[in-house]
């Protein structure tokens, strides 16, 4: 037995050479940092190092669970992540069908292109931009007052701040989402349109005939993806448009544990804890989400 998993293994050892870098950007980069999670359960001592400070059990996560902080931030991350989904994970999808019923392919590829090209700028460029855009004295609040009205303060009204981080993310991502929708199209036989069209089926009727369901799987396989990521928020995003004045509805676990870690100097184990607690719930919500689609007739991804 040993044999023959030796020959095999040396059959395809081309295969595996080729698989080995990828192998290794794993280990190094994405398992061996996880040691890290230790320090959840230890009092940390930059002295003593990760290993050899002291274990404390579950002393971290019961001061974590006290911060008044960090239940704004989890309820912030909800929120935030759901309307991300309700609101955000559809655009791409209705983008996509939209792109597809253009007839030239010049203007398709056009669209293709403008909608795609701001997924290639950073959030620091971006939120640079908006600044000048929504700020007491930018753009839009000149065309306010020009029209007799008063101005507004988008960026530091806590009721604005999420509208304006779904618009600015569906601006920003729609392009770059719609993409794979745009692939799993293309792949569509094209003699399933012309037998649509012989039977008199209009552009609606194909599209709910023909284009959705040949793209549902991979709409299933991406809403899996975004349910598993959901306690991420985007810390790129509102880390460079957020303010002190909008943590009440901006401030997410991200950019909590950023500011507990780095500025306001909290304890490394209890920064550690967010990080792991946010990690256990994006494992159970990504098995939930991938349970719920095979329940409603789907493939899932596990």
């Amino acid at each position: 037995m040993e044999k023959r998993f030796g020959k095999e293994i040396y059959k395809s050892r081309y295969l595996y050479i080729l698989l080995l870098p990828t192998v290794l950007f794993y280990v190094l980069f994405q398992y061996f940092p996880m040691y890290g999670v230790l320090l959840a359960f230890k009092e940390y001592h930059i002295r003593e190092g990760i290993l050899r400070s002291p274990w404390i059990g579950m002393n971290n996560f019961e001061e974590l669970v006290k911060q008044s902080e960090f239940w704004r931030a989890f309820r912030n991350t909800i929120i935030i992540s759901v309307g991300r989904i309700v609101l955000e994970f559809p655009a791409a999808i209705a983008l996509a069908l939209l792109i597809n019923e253009v007839v030239r392919q010049k203007l398709k590829k056009f669209y293709q292109t403008v909608y795609t090209f701001p997924h290639f700028i950073s959030w620091v460029i971006v939120s640079g931009i908006m600044f000048n855009f929504l700020s007491n004295d930018g753009v839009l609040n000149q065309i306010i007052a020009a029209l007799g009205f008063g101005k507004q303060t988008f960026l530091t009204d806590p009721g604005l701040f999420r509208p304006i981080i779904f618009l600015s993310n569906i601006w920003k991502e729609i392009g770059w989402s719609a993409i794979i929708y745009l692939a799993a199209i293309a792949g569509i036989n094209p003699e399933l349109y012309e037998a649509a069209r012989v039977d008199g089926a209009g552009r609606w009727q194909q599209l709910r005939a023909i284009t959705w369901p040949s793209i549902r799987g991979t709409a299933a396989i991406l809403l899996i993806l975004a349910v598993g990521n959901a306690m991420n928020g985007g810390f790129d995003q509102i880390f460079n448009l957020y303010n002190p004045g909008v943590y009440a509805t901006g401030d997410i676990i991200d950019t909590y544990v950023y500011r507990a870690a780095f500025s306001d100097g909290s304890s490394f184990g209890v920064t550690t804890a967010v990080g792991l607690f946010k990690a256990v719930l994006n494992f159970a919500l990504l098995y939930g989400a991938n349970y719920m689609v095979k329940k409603l007739g789907g493939e899932g991804l596990v």
